[in-house]
């Protein structure tokens, strides 16, 4: 059997060792040399730089030791590294100049957050690293236990450091207990809480440079927006809700004195008599439908109306939701 045909039967790839292999370099390593012809059913030794030519004989081979052979078969290897870490050192000294530029573009300033786990990550690395400020728009008249109880651990965080917050909530927030007792727990003169009849989605800015607002109807969406011109914008919008919002200590305005209309049914007539439905009134006062119907059927029988058009009517008439303060 030829050489070349001994090479072309060899049993395993090219990084690989067999037996043959081991039994001929274990014999030169033993004798110092081994016959070139020993080599026919073990080429791996070559493919693996494990032997050289005798210098003194070229019909003789010599033992490499492995160490030898491992930095041999490594330099392309080594160099290639080399290489590709002065290019990405090259690319990274190009672009360097355009960092500038890319942090004005509002599309590189938006980042999309999806899924509750990853916005929560990201609204703690704001608060860690906010130090003046913090802003809050929350819709709705209560708030769950759980999400109250995650607030006030950030709320104590901020105010050791103190942050500064203010909370705008609609109206009925300042009869729901789980507000009320996160509250108590905040120590007076390091927050400020105003609420509202109707407001906008939920709104959270830190420090005046970032802000976080929904992406879905779900909320597991998010968007953390850093570009300065739409951060001033949003804070212009929470600063105007602000002024139009009642601080929490002060008494809401109810209708007229010769009425018994509530704040809360109010504020139900005046988007009744705006021409909104039940579902529509809820939502923009951030109460159930049940609860908004309840209201609606109290002011059917303090103004003695018969029914739901004879109520409008009414309204219209007695003029109780005309100049009341928001």
């Amino acid at each position: 059997m030829g050489k070349d045909e001994d090479i072309s039967h060899h049993p395993h790839g090219d990084l690989k060792l067999c037996d043959a292999g081991i039994r001929v370099y274990t014999e030169a390593l033993s004798t110092g040399r081994v016959p070139r012809t020993a080599l026919g059913p073990a080429p791996c030794l070559i493919e693996l730089a494990l032997v050289h030519p005798d210098p003194q004989d070229n019909d003789w081979i010599r033992p490499v030791p492995p160490s030898a052979a491992l930095t041999h078969l490594l330099q392309p290897v080594i160099r290639e590294v080399h290489d590709r870490i002065r290019l990405s050192a090259a690319l990274a000294d190009s672009l360097a100049p355009l960092s500038s530029v890319a942090s004005t573009d509002p599309n590189l300033a938006i980042t999309v957050l999806e899924g509750v786990p990853l916005i929560d990550s990201a609204i703690e690395n704001a608060l860690d690293s906010t130090r003046n400020e913090v802003l809050t728009l929350q819709p709705g008249g209560t708030g769950h236990e759980e999400r109250l109880s995650k607030a006030l651990g950030r709320a104590l965080a901020m105010v050791e450091r103190g942050v500064a917050l203010r909370h705008i909530y609609q109206h009925p927030a300042r009869y729901s207990p789980a507000i009320k007792a996160y509250l108590n727990e905040v120590p007076p003169g390091h927050i400020q809480v105003r609420t509202i009849e109707q407001t906008v989605e939920r709104l959270i800015v830190f420090d005046r440079t970032v802000a976080f607002i929904p992406a879905s109807a779900s909320r597991d969406v998010a968007l953390e927006i850093r570009h300065p011109a739409l951060v001033r914008y949003l804070v212009q919008v929470y600063e105007v809700l602000w002024a139009q919002a009642k601080p929490l200590t002060s008494p809401l305005q109810a209708a007229p004195p010769h009425t018994a209309v509530t704040a809360a049914q109010l504020s139900v007539a005046r988007l009744l008599v705006e021409g909104n439905t039940d579902q529509v009134v809820a939502r923009k006062l951030g109460i159930s439908v049940r609860t908004c119907r309840a209201h609606i059927s109290r002011l059917m029988q303090t103004l003695g109306a018969t029914s739901r058009t004879h109520l409008g009517a009414l309204l219209v008439q007695t003029g109780i939701t005309e100049g009341a303060v928001r």
